[in-house]
């Protein structure tokens, strides 16, 4: 057990510590981490530090009264992102610490309204089997239901199957652009069909491709419609610290139209110091992130934006082409934007012993569990070491299967 000492240690000595720490970090500059980090260069990654720096002490409670700069920050990346991602005059929508956060104020609110409106209690939620896992996590938190349905061949949402879940209890359906697990984009349209005839809620997840899908399909991509725009959808969320480039610590929560946001919104006046009153699940925010967000929106633009989007594609492109040329491995589907699936389609080699293989030589492998396959998720870093990766993965194929080596399946969700 470590004990707080006495007295203090000289940052020098500190900061050494504190790289010795990460001498068994993947190197994410180096590429080999296609998760969890997300970047571009040296100085849009100097824009977002130095912005979050300038606001490190601010506290985004206090933003209106105490901190009004961060409020107008605030304000201008959600009418950004609104304009982005389909809005109109009557939407609305809230800064939120990450993707988690972000669902789950969709669920809250969704859940307030219909306790509001219909006195609905233990509301349910319907959805693909490939929604994300932090929609149970919110709906455990919230006293919901979620109701996980069949997914079809192409790894998508059964319309017929979710139309079939949908009872007095149900006040939610749940759509991903694009779905983590899979990459694949569940038809919104549709869903935003079924949810008008039924009277309910549509959230739309698109914590992975709010930020890249509008400028892919500024490019020519064939990007199926999704956001705010679409007839039916009610909420969508969106991460700027995924492919968005900001610090982490930021995503928004949009609402088609903000009079839903009533029900978002924690009132509480039963104490001493008066009204209480907060739109998301924290007190305290960092207003760091918020400066970040501001920032890197405003110093890339649509143009910035654009040029990344364009590297993300031809990386993914580069390696599903990669993949496929590759004796015994095959790409599940083509990837609708960034995230790409693969699978043996050698009975004689197991992808599992592939991927531990992968990770002995120093790359973070993502895995899917259905189907089993290995899973990467795209961005700017790993663009320079693709060659690499596609040298290792041959090299770790052969070795497989000469060795008749079997893996084991990793069930962690990253």
């Amino acid at each position: 057990m470590t004990a707080l000492a006495e007295t203090g240690i000289p940052w020098p000595q500190l900061k050494s510590q504190l790289s010795a720490l990460k001498i068994n970090d993947y190197d994410w500059e180096e590429g080999r981490l296609p998760v969890y980090v997300y970047g571009y260069s040296d100085e849009l990654r100097q824009v977002s530090q130095e912005a979050f720096l300038e606001f490190f002490t601010e506290n985004a409670l206090g933003a209106g009264r105490a901190f009004p700069s961060v409020k107008v920050m605030e304000d201008e990346v959600i009418a950004m992102a609104i304009d982005l991602l389909g809005g109109g005059p009557l939407s609305g929508g809230t800064f939120t610490s990450g993707g988690s956060e972000s669902i789950f104020l969709a669920l809250k609110t969704a859940r307030d309204r219909a306790r509001a409106e219909r006195g609905i209690d233990r509301a349910k939620i319907v959805m693909p089997h490939s929604g994300h896992a932090t929609a149970s996590k919110a709906a455990e938190y919230l006293g919901m239901e979620v109701v996980r349905t069949p997914m079809t061949g192409d790894l998508r949402g059964d319309l017929a199957a979710l139309e079939a879940a949908i009872d007095a209890r149900t006040v939610m359906l749940y759509a991903s652009a694009p779905s983590y697990p899979h990459g694949t984009f569940d038809p919104i349209e549709a869903m935003g069909q079924m949810a008008l005839r039924h009277g309910l809620w549509l959230h739309v997840d698109a914590c992975v491709g709010g930020f890249l899908a509008p400028f892919a399909r500024e490019l020519g991509y064939p990007i199926p419609p999704f956001d705010l725009s679409v007839a039916g959808v009610t909420s969508i969320s969106a991460d700027l610290h995924k492919y968005g480039f900001a610090a982490k610590g930021s995503s928004v929560i949009l609402f088609a139209d903000k009079a839903v946001q009533k029900h978002q919104i924690f009132f509480f006046s039963d104490w001493p110091r008066g009204n209480y009153v907060t739109h998301t699940a924290q007190g305290t925010r960092a207003a760091g992130p918020i400066a970040s967000s501001w920032a890197v929106m405003k110093w890339l633009g649509r143009a910035g934006y654009r040029k990344i989007a364009q590297v993300i594609m031809d990386t993914t492109a580069g390696l599903t082409n990669g993949v496929a040329a590759i004796e015994g491995l095959r790409v599940i589907d083509r990837p609708e934007l960034c995230i790409v699936l693969y699978e043996s389609s050698d009975p004689a080699v197991d992808i599992n012993a592939v991927a531990e293989l992968m990770g002995a030589r120093g790359w973070f492998v993502g895995r899917s569990i259905a189907p089993n396959a290995i899973h990467v998720a795209v961005n700017p870093l790993f663009t320079p070491a693709l060659p690499k990766y596609l040298a290792d993965l041959a090299e770790c194929m052969a070795q497989a299967r000469a060795c008749g080596l079997v893996g084991t399946v990793d069930r962690n969700t990253y």
